[in-house]
């Protein structure tokens, strides 16, 4: 059955529905992490010095940006159904490729792959937004958004548990499995979906992208709120690895990859931030997670004297950060109809920017300060953010209007 997109939702969208997109998007990002934690075995197999097989995170994530910008556009142009499946196939065979390489340029362009597909769950979010209808979009986007961090935690965990079981190349072939599984799921649940821009040619269509930013204030603002908070959770999640794992606390792996469950713990508190948005609350929901955010900082420099303190601290975090980039998506979904995979594609580039920012920032600032100096940043960044918000938030609340 087709239908227009501006029809695309039923009464409700249903519980289930909600859920199997959030799965799929959680296992869709997590492919793109799985090789943090196993760069080691890879070093060793393919006979690669230590110091270039960080370049396959850098190729993984600089291609995930790339399909943002080239790939997740296409959901306002193509049959949003067809262009999930296709892409989670085509991920599918990515995953394989890599759980088969036989040679490092095999590796490589197997990990490139997965990065630029991995973006099918940003089309993923913004096809949840066009089934869900307007009262409840900001529900559905906190559930499903909320997969998207729970995969990014859960992913270095999984990871470590099927390598020492099974050797690192279970993690993909097994990945490839269950996309597989998932792809027979939501044939059955994602309807038809007729475009209403058929007319745009790719070109235009890309070019669009920017016009969007020229164009709608929100957007501007919501996106450097992105780039702020996930340049602050990439500073923690990065660098957090370093001072646990050194004296004095010299912790296991395993023990280590424990701390991402406190991570998830907060990601699913924060899917109700989805709710208070559908309610008009999402500008106090920003400034209030925000201010958690600065607070959570001095919790986890506590990191040597209490990891209660720490676990706390990374729940608060975790909390706020995706307390903020619900509301954001909420927001933003809700400026054109037409164009919500644009939108996406805009966002969600400098929630990349961010990520990449936080990543090699925190590694420097240990190296040189310390903890208490990479603390010091995450707090700084916070604290920045929450004045960026009160700065903008007579504009957004006119725009809003």
């Amino acid at each position: 059955m087709m239908i227009r997109s501006d029809t695309a939702h039923g009464p409700f969208m249903s519980r289930y529905v909600t859920l199997l997109f959030a799965a799929a998007c959680g296992m869709s990002v997590a492919n793109i992490y799985f090789a943090q934690p196993i760069l080691d075995d890879l070093s060793s197999e393919f006979s690669i010095d230590y110091s270039t097989i960080g370049i396959l995170i850098t190729i993984t994530q600089i291609f995930y940006a790339v399909g943002l910008l080239l790939l997740v556009p296409l959901g306002d142009l193509l049959n949003q159904r067809r262009l999930i499946i296709g892409q989670m196939l085509l991920s599918m065979i990515a995953l394989v490729i890599v759980g088969t390489a036989s040679s490092s340029m095999a590796l490589f362009a197997g990990m490139a792959l997965v990065g630029l597909l991995a973006v099918v769950t940003q089309t993923l979010v913004a096809f949840a937004a066009t089934m869900a209808t307007p009262a409840e979009r900001g529900r559905v986007v906190g559930m499903v958004t909320s997969g998207i961090v729970i995969g990014i935690l859960l992913a270095r965990s999984i990871s470590g548990i099927l390598t020492d079981l099974a050797g690192w190349r279970s993690i993909y072939l097994v990945s490839a499995a269950f996309m597989l599984l998932m792809v027979c799921a939501l044939i059955r649940v994602l309807p038809n979906v007729e475009r209403g821009v058929k007319s745009l040619s790719y070109p235009h269509l890309l070019r669009s992208v920017f016009m969007l930013f020229a164009q709608e204030r929100i957007l501007r603002i919501r996106a450097i709120l992105a780039l702020l908070i996930f340049t602050d959770f990439s500073i923690l999640w990065t660098s957090l690895v370093l001072p646990l794992s050194a004296p004095p606390l010299s912790l296991s792996h395993t023990a280590i990859g424990a701390f991402g469950l406190a991570g998830v713990a907060g990601a699913l508190a924060a899917a109700r931030a989805g709710k208070l948005a559908d309610r008009g609350y999402g500008q106090r929901t920003t400034g209030l997670s925000l201010i958690l955010l600065l607070i959570s900082w001095l919790l986890i420099s506590c990191i040597e004297r209490s990891l209660f303190a720490l676990v706390i601290g990374i729940v608060l975090l975790d909390l706020a950060v995706q307390a903020v980039h619900v509301t954001n998506q909420s927001m933003i979904l809700a400026l054109r109809t037409e164009a919500r995979s644009r939108l996406t594609a805009g966002y969600m580039v400098f929630y990349s920017i961010g990520s990449a920012t936080g990543s090699i920032t925190s590694t420097h600032i240990y190296a040189h300060y310390g903890w208490d100096g990479v603390c010091l940043l995450g707090a700084s960044v916070s604290a920045i953010a929450l004045l960026f918000w009160a700065m903008t938030s007579r504009a957004t609340a006119a725009a809003l209007k």
